[in-house]
């Protein structure tokens, strides 16, 4: 079937909102003497379906509760601060410049909300390169769930076989898969330590290979 849509996530592939939030927790858990690994982190990277709390974590390292509501209006602050620095992430653009002048349909697939997703695109101002918006609140369960993917291909009215998703993360990747898509990963430093070998390639950047080429690369399986 020839290719007729691109699926991209968002958090951590067009914006690095990841790192920002993992600075913000290493950063409190820091003012308590403890530490907080990269590799543990890693599992609620794409989802909100864990049930790892990091509050949890962080006091059984310090061995006594702590002020959540006070750390977490700190810690919330300094997470969108460290956003507001951030742009799109190289080759992002170019990438839907590519789909757009390919004909491509394009949609998103993320677990976060459509007012998390769309504030931030807006920013960006790249709230107008998609066609379709699936999110996290639109559906009963998030990555690595298809249902968000799933969502996103009704609305674009086209066939998985039709369409590649675009992820940075191993749940996104095992959402993407489940819902019968190629899967591209593009990871960024809070999950290029990640085991993404579900995806059908891995690249470094969007630069790497035009979308063209990437859909003889996957549709050869080379």
């Amino acid at each position: 079937m020839p290719l007729r849509a691109m699926i991209f996530d968002f958090d951590g592939l067009i914006l690095d909102t990841e790192t920002p939030e993992f600075t913000a927790w290493q950063e409190v858990y820091a003012a308590h003497g403890a530490t907080l690994e990269q590799q543990i982190w890693a599992q609620v990277i794409g989802t909100t379906e864990s049930s790892w709390d990091p509050w949890l974590h962080l006091e059984g390292l310090i061995g006594y509760p702590v002020d959540r509501e006070t750390l977490r209006a700190g810690r919330q602050a300094r997470h969108h601060a460290l956003i507001a620095a951030e742009v799109s992430r190289p080759g992002i653009e170019s990438w839907l410049d590519e789909a757009s002048d390919l004909g491509l349909a394009v949609g998103l697939a993320s677990s976060s909300s459509r007012e998390w997703v769309t504030t931030h695109l807006h920013r960006l101002g790249l709230l107008d390169r998609f066609a379709v918006i699936a999110t996290g609140d639109r559906v009963r369960r998030t990555k690595p769930d298809p249902a968000v993917y799933l969502l996103a291909l009704a609305e674009l009215g086209v066939d998985a076989a039709e369409a590649i998703a675009v992820e940075d993360s191993a749940n996104g990747i095992a959402a993407a898969k489940a819902a019968g898509l190629v899967c591209v990963a593009i990871p960024n430093p809070m999950t290029a330590c990640l085991d993404l070998s579900r995806a059908d390639l891995v690249l470094d950047s969007p630069a790497d290979m035009t979308i063209r080429e990437v859909a003889r690369r996957t549709a050869s399986g080379a």
